[in-house]
């Protein structure tokens, strides 16, 4: 089976004084959910799940609606700073900010967020689970850059928190097969924004 990780599209900046930011996408990633949608929507994908974000759920709309499928919700497959009250872009972070330090070297707890090590395994889990559940069927998720990296080093063997930058709406894929072989077909195929 083909398990297809999609970054949602580009999201609001948002930031709160208190509760939990939960940004829309922009008029751009909008833009970018319609035409990954497009791209995807001849290819045989049996399933379509996304993190309970709003900005996955909102690049996962497009393509259900494509494919005539439903989106399973999948909570395990969102973002290290899912409860934060502010969502900045991480291009838009500066690059010298304890934040920005944190992100790169997986140090969560340093900005409030989860154990990296409880972080990853809780997304191999996840990931394991729908593979688990579509046995010969390919499947679609929607979820975040952060979660794109932790899962892709584990497939990989890599130790490191962030690897590569998934661009927004990229597609990211791996070859799994019922014995738990797990494979990387591909990284960060934007062939579909070309045109934006």
């Amino acid at each position: 089976m083909q398990l297809l990780v999609i970054r949602h599209g580009l999201p609001n900046r948002v930031e709160l004084a208190e509760g939990r930011a939960d940004p829309h996408l922009s008029e751009e990633g909008i833009r970018q959910a319609q035409a990954l949608a497009k791209y995807l929507a001849t290819e045989e994908i049996h399933a379509i799940y996304a993190s309970h974000l709003t900005r996955a759920i909102q690049t996962a709309e497009p393509l259900a609606e494509a494919l005539g499928l439903e989106i399973g919700i999948e909570h395990d497959v969102a973002e290290f700073d899912r409860d934060a009250s502010s969502y900045i872009p991480f291009e838009e972070i500066d690059r010298n900010s304890a934040e920005f330090q944190a992100i790169v070297t997986g140090d969560y707890t340093a900005i409030g967020g989860p154990d990296p090590a409880h972080f990853r395994q809780k997304i191999v889990d996840a990931f394991e689970r729908m593979i688990a559940a579509h046995p010969s069927q390919n499947i679609a998720v929607v979820c975040h850059a952060g979660v794109i990296n932790a899962y892709f080093a584990h497939v990989l063997g890599i130790d490191k928190a962030i690897f590569f930058g998934p661009t927004y709406t990229s597609i990211n894929r791996v070859l799994a097969n019922s014995k738990g072989l797990r494979g990387v077909h591909s990284l960060n195929e934007t062939a579909h924004l070309r045109h934006l």
